[in-house]
């Protein structure tokens, strides 16, 4: 853990699990944004921290490291009632100042215009952490500044109200925006559109189970949790607008019921999705859910998930050891992790789990002993339909796996072709100890149609179904196979995927229909580290020519690990055109008393109608049938 953050020793009497209390969060917070104001500049408007630059430009980097880190400064002091001990309000009301002297300049330190989406987007992004960041600290902050410097940071401001966001979470920034002008006296018509359109733009994303698509596509992820939530959520809670806390509070507790299986027993997020850099950021919406008390978790469970999520980054080199800044990555730095939007200060969204910090100290999220995470409670599968995803974890490891099948980032208005597939989505399961590989490298958790020699990937899903019962749950969808050259798609090519979770096991059956003469079909399971305690296997039960799995090497590595392997299935080359029906188990554990496959499951049945597989363990009877629609029964 870095030396720079001056964190007290562990208190295992009242955090047993994690040994972080609310004094380690402080504590945290303090040392991340007291390292990277070292890289201020003169007149404190811009944190240029060192690393690659976004393609936004150093610029609005540099105003990202401000308005970030601000974020955290925010939380920490609004969450001591003003006790600010190392003084850090007056720095940013300072730059707070500077940066809105010349908006635009090409000087020290003014900041960059607030344009549309496609022209200079990204201050339109930050605003919103200031604008939150002046909410939180009014009374020690905003209130103190000179009349003069409220006038030109309101004007920088509504630069967000009056330019195009992104089709996606950006617009709850005009409206995170418009909330502050509105809490200082300074709303007005324009504020007031803002904000309804805003809020009128998030019941479309309303897609049920507690999880918005972030747009009009089908993302779920992460942005769930630390912007679609949070925004909202928490400007209804400052307003105090009890119409709006009872429609998006019982959404985030709905959300927590899911998203409180997707951290592993070692504290990990699951990952999966974009913007992974921001890593603690994850635990986002556990803290808001105590925070306005639309939760169901106990207080114990909830400062398990934060304080885990915070210490497991921390021990993993998340904050760089020479100068206490996050890096670009996951653990240590990681190339694969970022976007091309992620610049040097883009870790410092994880501030936003500090939003835990508003919650008084006396409260008993702050007080009570920690209790396990729900990942460490047993073998639980839970269905979430409106996403398209099912949860799985095993108690004995501890392991949280999201099995995907309703999640893509492709925009709603591209279609299937190659250039919009992506490792972070396209896969058919993420986990919290194991990340994509590489796309130069051999693809983990694939169906892959190879034809000519050329494999296809998924890019848009198309769910069709999800559910589950007593300790165990299934997910299905649908995609056209696409290639990366030639010809984009084979004309009639469709493959319906089915997975069934049960205990550590992971019944996966593919139904190609137009299958073309000649292709082959592979199927690859987790990819593990050679250094790992982890064992990944992979069984074919039918219609693979091999059953037992042959071996690939991803030498870039994964998140987790700077080289991988990872098994595979192959069919034999198809004979002819039509409907082929592929059934495999495959199962990442590290468990050390885990057995292999073999024996665990037996194909009873499997054409193009009805797969029907016989559980060594009890003898249940797994049946999913594909038409007229995909149904899977479990039962003795």
């Amino acid at each position: 853990m870095s030396e720079h953050l001056h964190l007290p020793p562990d208190d295992r009497e009242s955090s047993p699990y994690t040994g972080f209390t609310r004094v380690h969060w402080e504590a945290a917070a303090d040392g991340l944004v007291r390292a990277a104001w070292r890289w201020a500049t003169p007149g404190g408007a811009l944190l240029d921290l060192p690393g690659r630059p976004s393609h936004s430009g150093v610029r609005s980097d540099g105003l990202e490291g401000y308005a970030r880190t601000l974020l955290a400064a925010a939380f920490r002091v609004a969450g001591a009632g003003g006790g600010d001990p190392y003084g850090l309000l007056g720095r940013y009301a300072d730059g707070l100042a500077a940066g809105t002297r010349t908006p635009g300049r090409e000087d020290a330190e003014s900041w960059p215009l607030i344009l549309d989406h496609h022209v200079q987007g990204q201050p339109m992004v930050e605003s919103a952490s200031v604008a939150l960041g002046l909410r939180l600290t009014r009374p020690w902050l905003w209130d103190r500044l000179d009349s003069g410097v409220q006038e030109r940071a309101e004007q920088w401001l509504r630069g967000a109200l009056r330019h195009t966001p992104s089709p996606n979470n950006w617009y709850l920034f005009p409206l995170t925006v418009a909330g502050f002008l509105q809490s200082v006296g300074r709303g007005d018509a324009e504020t007031a559109r803002a904000v309804e359109r805003g809020l009128e733009l998030l019941e479309g994303w309303y897609r049920g189970d507690g999880w918005y698509a972030d747009g009009d596509g089908r993302a779920f992820d992460h942005y769930n949790g630390w912007a679609l939530h949070l925004y909202p959520l928490l400007h209804a809670h400052l307003a105090g607008d009890g119409a709006l806390l009872d429609v998006y509070g019982p959404r985030l507790r709905e959300h927590l019921e899911g998203l409180s299986l997707l951290f592993d027993g070692d504290g990990a997020p699951v990952h999966f999705g974009r913007s992974l850099t921001y890593r603690f950021a994850a635990g986002t919406a556990v803290g808001l859910g105590a925070l306005t008390g639309h939760t169901p978790l106990a207080p114990g469970v909830s400062r398990r998930l934060l304080s885990g999520c915070l210490r497991y980054f921390l021990d993993r080199g998340a904050v760089d050891g020479r100068d206490g800044l996050l890096t670009l990555g996951w653990h240590g730095p990681h190339e694969a992790t970022l976007q091309s939007y992620s610049g040097p200060a883009s870790p410092y969204w994880a501030s936003k789990a500090f939003v835990a910090l508003l919650v008084p100290a006396d409260d008993p999220l702050w007080t009570v002993r920690e209790e396990a995470a729900p990942a460490e409670n047993g073998d639980r599968v839970r269905a979430l339909p409106a996403p398209g995803l099912l949860v799985q974890t095993t108690g004995a490891d501890g392991i949280a796996r999201l099995h995907n099948h309703g999640s893509d980032a492709v925009p709603p208005f591209a279609g299937d072709t190659a250039d919009a597939h992506d490792v972070l989505y396209g896969r058919l399961a993420y986990s919290t100890r194991t990340g994509p590989t590489s796309a130069a490298n051999a693809a983990d958790n694939h169906l892959a149609v190879e034809v000519g020699g050329v494999a296809s990937v998924r890019c848009r899903i198309r769910p069709l179904g999800a559910g589950h019962g007593d300790g165990w749950g299934w997910a299905a969808s649908w995609h056209r196979p696409v290639f990366p050259a030639g010809s984009p798609m084979v004309p009639g090519l469709r493959a319906q995927s089915v997975t069934v979770a049960l205990g550590r096991y992971e019944l996966r059956v593919h139904r190609l229909v137009g299958l073309p003469r000649g292709a082959r079909v592979r199927l690859s399971g987790w990819a593990t580290g050679p250094d790992e305690p982890l064992v990944s296997q992979l069984l074919g039960l039918h219609g693979w020519e091999e059953p037992d799995a042959g071996e690939l090497r991803a030498p870039q590595g994964t998140a987790f690990t700077r080289w991988a392997v990872l098994p595979r299935l192959s069919t034999a080359p198809s004979e002819e055109c039509g409907t082929l029906v592929l059934v495999a188990l495959a199962s990442l554990t590290a468990a050390p008393d885990a057995g292999p496959l073999a024996g665990a499951a037996s194909v009873e049945r499997a054409d193009g109608e009805l797969v029907e597989v016989r559980w060594a363990d009890g003898g249940a009877v797994t049946r999913i049938a594909f038409t007229p629609a995909v149904t899977v029964t479990h039962a003795p």
